[in-house]
């Protein structure tokens, strides 16, 4: 009885293993990298640049530091997008998978998470200093594929 049960064991392991793997989600993308960028990333990324450092006007300085914890969380909830929209570039519908963009896309990602940990400690200085992070990434994407492309609404995923 107990080799029987080992055998309907092993069987079923051995079964479980032909099985064919889960077919990947239907990702679909909302519009073209044009779109992606106009209405998620840079809206985001303006939010943390707006947010960092200061200027000087006819009144004097102006530190752009958050000053509430409102401020601060919702410059948190704009390298949160920063962040996740590394990742969403990597997806089927933008990604061009080429090592290029996985790797800087992943950077987005890299990037985003310092963000975040700025946001999280209120450190304006990091949130300088990682905003100053950000905009080398976007420029060494727009630089690359921006370039090739001619424009940034041919870039992948155009429609």
């Amino acid at each position: 009885m107990r080799a029987l049960i080992v055998s309907i064991l092993i069987a079923g392991i051995l079964l479980a293993g032909c099985s064919e793997p889960n077919p990947p989600p239907p990702y679909q993308s909302l519009g073209d990298i044009k779109h992606f960028m106009d209405h998620l990333l840079e809206p985001a990324a303006d939010k943390l640049w707006d947010s960092a450092g200061s200027i000087i006007t006819a009144e004097g300085e102006q530190d752009l530091a958050p000053q509430t914890d409102e401020e601060w969380l919702a410059v948190r909830h704009s390298a949160n997008v920063v962040a996740e929209a590394g990742n969403l570039l990597m997806m089927p519908g933008y990604s061009r998978d080429e090592a290029d963009w996985i790797e800087i896309s992943s950077g987005l990602t890299t990037v985003g998470q310092r963000v975040i940990a700025a946001a999280e400690a209120k450190d304006a200085v990091a949130l300088f200093d990682t905003g100053a992070e950000l905009y080398n990434v976007c420029v060494s994407c727009h630089q690359l594929y921006m370039a090739k492309d001619g424009e940034a609404g041919s870039a992948p995923g155009g429609e």
